[in-house]
């Protein structure tokens, strides 16, 4: 076994040596370091091998089986290597242990720490290496299984550090790898071709899952006309940029008629009201007026948003200054209550507002913005039915959906040749008689496009949901209230701690309580993105898209727990937390969560971490640690202070939920 083990290695080093020889050299010291290690992933087909390279948080791996580790790799067999630096303040002895579904392989330093084999299991530790002070050099190998997931999920622990990851603050690795730098470029264009909306135009090959993106929608067209004003839509559809630095619609028009035929697009839109009579703005009072500004601080809308009356603009963020010019009467209201009603995919999320809510809100929004312009909708039907079949020609109805026949067509992206790719919609500089749309490309997004049109397009095909999960927390800004505001857990920690059935649930807005009821902030829903953001936040930290089930809940063990968390010969968990409607015996400053809904919330290995060392997860925490170094209990009387047996025997019984008996009380 041992001898098929060494020769199986051997296999992959050689092949990781031919990769190389074809590859450029990577660069190997730099006097700068970013968060995160380097995984190169290799696959190998009948006409040799193909590599892609991404930074990742930590030694953590999820595929399933059939589908892809990265977008630009096929769905094969592969071999995962991480390579990094992991960093200690202070020198000592550490272990490192795994759970996995494949072959893995540790070096420290160069020297092997640990090479084990699983299926799906949790390994034997490794023995104790000795790290030094400051960096060291790490490597890690994993080779995919012949069947089943492929996973890997990589702990270290000594005396004083209870098992669990290595913390992401120790990881890093050095800037100036060649490869990683060509492959973060492709990977820019993918992404910019998917947010742009290239793939409604230049269609794409069905094959694969398809990347999630792909079914983005735009603003819908129906009824459009009962939601904005036409002097907005007029401003808007001649440069979207000047109203938006970061908009992702095109300029569509140019040239000495560009304007009339600009008007005559909104005159067309403006006319789809669906028979909608016109409304005007309620009333509101100072009072409503002051309430929702408010509400904009409580829900922290400046993560996203330039406050109205703000001084100093941050470019990045979308002004809030043309909602009256653009929301139609009385329909800031109705768009706060739903953003998502005319657009799924839109980034605004739902805070479901309850109706006085927004109609504070919109009343602070609407006395600080500006005054809109007095422009009449133009009555003429021959502008109208020009707008029309302008609309029906110049691309519009490829993002958007009106009950219109599409008379717009344009080469695929498979007849799209790498030369092609610097003209048109990605030429430097457009002439006003063209009639491609003008994105306004820097020279940095044109590169990576061009990029991305010399690898392959099934790259656009594959899903990974891992890979979905970073992007989109990224582009919704999550980290702007994870972890920034008091309270609201760090987004690091959340694809490990929450069963993603729960979490897509809470992300779609469709939990019907609030895990943490005394913060004034709330989580705001993404309907479109919750299942597959869920999803991808699992498999970042090497768990599945589905919670494993657990054998029945074992009964003797849950009258024990029950005992354990009350404030009779237990822990006095009771003194902090609620369970069921029982609630706590004390009053504190910063209660702690239900118990009743921490069994449905919580992944299981979370858990038992969480109550084993509660500071080595978020030193901030005021949640005791109870247990000492050797994870044994101080409450001898209850499994002889076995802390694995003490810990298990809580977790059944938060298991019952909304079941679980009261416990008992002095």
């Amino acid at each position: 076994m041992l001898e098929s083990t060494q020769l199986r290695w051997k296999a992959v080093l050689i092949g990781l040596l031919i990769l190389s020889a074809s590859l450029p050299l990577v660069a190997q010291s730099s006097s700068k370091t970013e968060p995160g290690i380097v995984m190169t992933c290799v696959v190998a087909d009948g006409k040799g091998q193909s590599a892609d390279v991404i930074v990742v948080p930590n030694v953590w791996l999820y595929v399933p089986s059939g589908t892809s580790p990265t977008p630009f790799l096929s769905a094969r067999k592969f071999t995962a290597v991480w390579n990094g630096d992991l960093s200690v303040d202070l020198r000592s002895d550490y272990s490192f242990q795994t759970e996995l579904n494949g072959e893995f392989k540790l070096e420290i330093n160069g020297a092997t720490v640990l090479e084990v084999s699983g299926e799906g299991n949790q390994s034997t530790p490794g023995k104790p290496v000795r790290l030094n002070k400051g960096a060291n050099i790490l490597s890690a190998t994993f080779r995919s299984p012949a069947q089943g997931d492929a996973f890997v999920r990589l702990f270290w622990f000594n005396q004083e550090t209870p098992r669990g990851p290595m913390p992401l603050s120790a990881l890093s690795h050095s800037t100036g790898n060649a490869d990683l730098q060509r492959a973060e470029k492709r990977r820019f264009g993918r992404e910019l071709f998917i947010e742009y909306r290239c793939h409604k135009c230049h269609t794409v090959p069905a094959a694969g899952s398809g990347m999630s993106e792909m079914s983005m929608d735009a603003p819908s067209f129906e009824g459009i006309g009962a939601r904005r004003n036409y002097e907005w839509l007029s401003r808007w559809i001649r440069d979207p940029r000047t109203q938006r630095a970061t908009a992702h619609m095109p300029k569509i028009l140019r040239g000495p008629q560009a304007k009339e035929e600009v008007d005559a697009i909104a005159a067309f839109l403006a006319s789809q009201n669906n028979g909608s009579a016109s409304k005007e703005d309620p009333q509101t009072t100072d009072e409503q007026k002051e309430a929702g500004k408010r509400l904009f601080e409580t829900l922290h809308c400046t993560a996203c948003h330039n406050p109205p009356d703000a001084n100093e603009i941050d470019v990045r963020g979308i002004s809030l200054k043309h909602v009256r010019a653009k929301f139609a009467a009385g329909n800031l209201f109705a768009f706060l209550l739903k953003p998502e009603a005319d657009y799924a995919w839109t980034r605004m999320p739902n805070f479901k507002l309850r109706p006085d809510e927004a109609v504070q809100l919109a009343a602070f929004l609407n006395s600080v913005a500006d005054k809109p312009a007095d422009v009449l909708l133009p009555a003429d039907s021959a502008i109208i039915e020009r707008g029309k079949k302008l609309a029906q020609t110049r691309g519009c109805l490829n993002c958007h959906t009106l009950n219109l026949e599409n008379q717009f067509s344009i080469r695929s992206l498979v007849e799209l040749t790498p030369g092609k790719w610097r003209q048109g919609c990605l030429a430097e500089k457009l002439p006003n008689d063209s009639k491609s749309p003008q994105f306004d490309f820097t020279a940095d997004e044109r590169e990576a496009l061009q990029a991305f049109a010399t690898t392959d397009p099934a790259a656009l095909t594959r899903h990974v949901p891992a890979e979905f999960a970073g992007r989109q927390s990224r582009l919704l800004n999550c980290r702007e209230c994870h972890g920034k505001l008091e309270g609201i857990p760090p987004f690091e920690i959340l694809g490990e701690k929450l069963k993603p059935e729960w979490a897509a649930k809470f992300i779609a807005g469709e939990v019907s309580y609030k895990p943490r009821p005394w913060l004034e902030s709330r989580m705001p829903a993404f309907a479109s993105r919750a299942k597959l953001l869920a999803q991808g936040l699992a498999m970042q930290h090497g768990y599945p898209a589905h919670t494993p089930a657990e054998p029945p809940i074992d009964m003797d063990a849950v009258k024990l727990g029950r005992k354990l968390v009350s404030a009779v010969g237990g822990f006095s968990c009771v003194t902090c937390h609620d369970v069921g409607d029982t609630g706590t015996n004390q009053v504190f400053e910063t209660p702690g969560l239900n118990l009743a809904r921490s069994g449905e919330r919580l992944l299981k290995p979370f858990f038992k971490r969480w109550v084993r060392n509660p500071v080595q997860i978020d030193p901030a925490t005021k949640m005791p640690v109870y247990f000492d170094e050797n994870g044994r209990s101080p409450l001898t009387d209850f499994y002889d202070g076995d802390g694995s047996k003490t810990i298990n025997s809580i977790w059944q019984y938060l298991r019952l939920g909304e079941k679980m008996p009261p416990p008992p009380t002095p």
